[in-house]
């Protein structure tokens, strides 16, 4: 009887491992199929990677997307067939004990060089959906003072009008 115990202990663990495995696969997939939707131009399977919430939050400080707007900004370089290319060259993924709920971080090779991009997928009708994205450009620290005069007179005025808006 106890070797019995032992033995669905031990096949729950393997169970529970090769689920997370195959959600962690499923969720590379959902998100490397996403950023070569974007480099192919093909709109309908990008967002459709997304739900219908979904947030893209881009390197700009006034990009925060919401879904609509950010359909409707990026509709005219998917038009043209060239959006962005992102290639992944890193990513961690995390699942929540629920398994629907997972958080990833990312370094890309973008025309813009290295970016990290991280965000939230949440499981809907057992499908991974793109809920929230953050776009980033990676910056040397040695190179932060620089980067920091280069943006000082616009990031001042936008937080002058934010915190007027507070």
């Amino acid at each position: 009887m106890k070797h019995k115990i032992i033995i669905i202990a031990v096949l729950l663990m393997v169970n529970t491992v090769l689920a997370q495995t195959s959600d962690e696969q499923k969720i590379n997939k959902v998100l490397d199929n996403w950023h070569m939707a974007a480099a192919n131009a093909d709109f309908e399977a990008y967002f459709g990677n997304m739900t219908k919430e979904g947030v893209f939050l881009g390197t700009d400080a006034m990009e925060n997307w919401q879904n609509t707007e950010f359909r409707e900004f990026s509709k005219p370089y998917f038009d043209k067939g060239k959006a962005w290319n992102f290639t992944t060259v890193q990513r961690n993924v995390y699942l929540d004990d629920s398994g629907n709920l997972a958080w990833f971080d990312e370094l890309l090779d973008t025309q813009m060089k290295i970016c990290r991009g991280s965000g939230v997928l949440k499981k809907e009708n057992g499908q991974w959906k793109i809920a929230h994205y953050v776009l980033s450009i990676a910056v040397p620290n040695e190179y932060v003072d620089e980067l920091v005069q280069i943006k000082e007179e616009k990031d001042n005025a936008i937080l002058e009008e934010l915190k007027k808006n507070r």
